[in-house]
């Protein structure tokens, strides 16, 4: 992997350390400029869950892409500045609060001086600042309220609220460490069978200081200080459009 070349795209300034502060800042860095986007999808490319082709989509050609894209190139990049981190499979929750199957999702994991750190670069709208692992200890982000708890003896489960006193689940995880291929028959899940919702709706989304840039189907959706504005896309045109406006993207 070219560190260099990664951390010139995410706007990564100084020396990278194996360290909390500096996991923090690639994270935010990360988000804030590499969307999460599953538009290979809808435009019949085949993503491949090959290193060297995602870096090259993603870091070469500034394509994004999708969590197996986003956090196995995070993961290499941790691994390759000295970290010590593991790829973990994690289980969406759907809007009935049904989890997923095994590997429907990947997160990670870093141990920093014993702290075992909740990382995820490839979620869309979710925590912005990487966060030890402290079952039922309440966590203030910059994009909400966070708490993890134990599920059961595999599974612990990571939870998002606005206000701080009704929480809505986000996903599953376990702690036990996998490898990219472990998610391929997910990937091609996700990229073929329209029971999928990455097959349902083409999305582009990107975090930034003060909310989010979504594209989703035929919105454009900004948020800002936890206010939505919604404008209504009409047609092809107008979607690449505002794909090139907000997110610098040109298919």
């Amino acid at each position: 992997m070219n560190c260099d070349n990664y951390l010139k795209r995410i706007g990564f300034i100084g020396r990278p350390e194996a360290d909390a502060e500096t996991l923090t800042e690639l994270h935010r860095r990360h988000l804030f400029t590499i969307p999460f986007e599953n538009l290979d999808i809808h435009a019949g490319r085949e993503i491949k869950l090959d290193m060297d082709y995602i870096e090259e989509k993603v870091i070469s050609r500034g394509r994004c892409g999708f969590c197996y894209e986003l956090n196995g190139l995070f993961c290499e990049l941790l691994t390759t500045l000295g970290f010590k981190v593991k790829m973990v499979s994690a289980n969406v929750f759907d809007e009935d609060e049904n989890p997923g199957a095994e590997f429907d999702h990947m997160a990670l994991i870093v141990n920093i001086g014993g702290d075992e750190y909740l990382t995820d670069v490839g979620f869309g709208d979710s925590f912005i600042n990487p966060f030890v692992i402290n079952p039922d200890v309440v966590i203030e982000d910059d994009s909400g309220i966070y708490q993890v708890v134990r599920h059961d003896n595999n599974y612990m489960k990571l939870l998002r609220s606005e206000d701080g006193v009704y929480f809505t689940p986000k996903y599953l995880f376990s702690m036990i460490p996998r490898k990219l291929s472990d998610y391929s028959d997910m990937c091609i899940y996700h990229q073929t069978n329209p029971k999928s919702h990455f097959t349902k709706n083409r999305l582009c989304s990107l975090a930034n200081e003060g909310g989010r840039v979504t594209l989703v189907n035929d919105k454009l959706i900004i948020t800002k200080q936890g206010k939505k504005d919604v404008i209504k896309i009409s047609g092809e045109k107008d979607f690449n459009e505002y794909l090139f406006r907000h997110f610098n993207i040109k298919l």
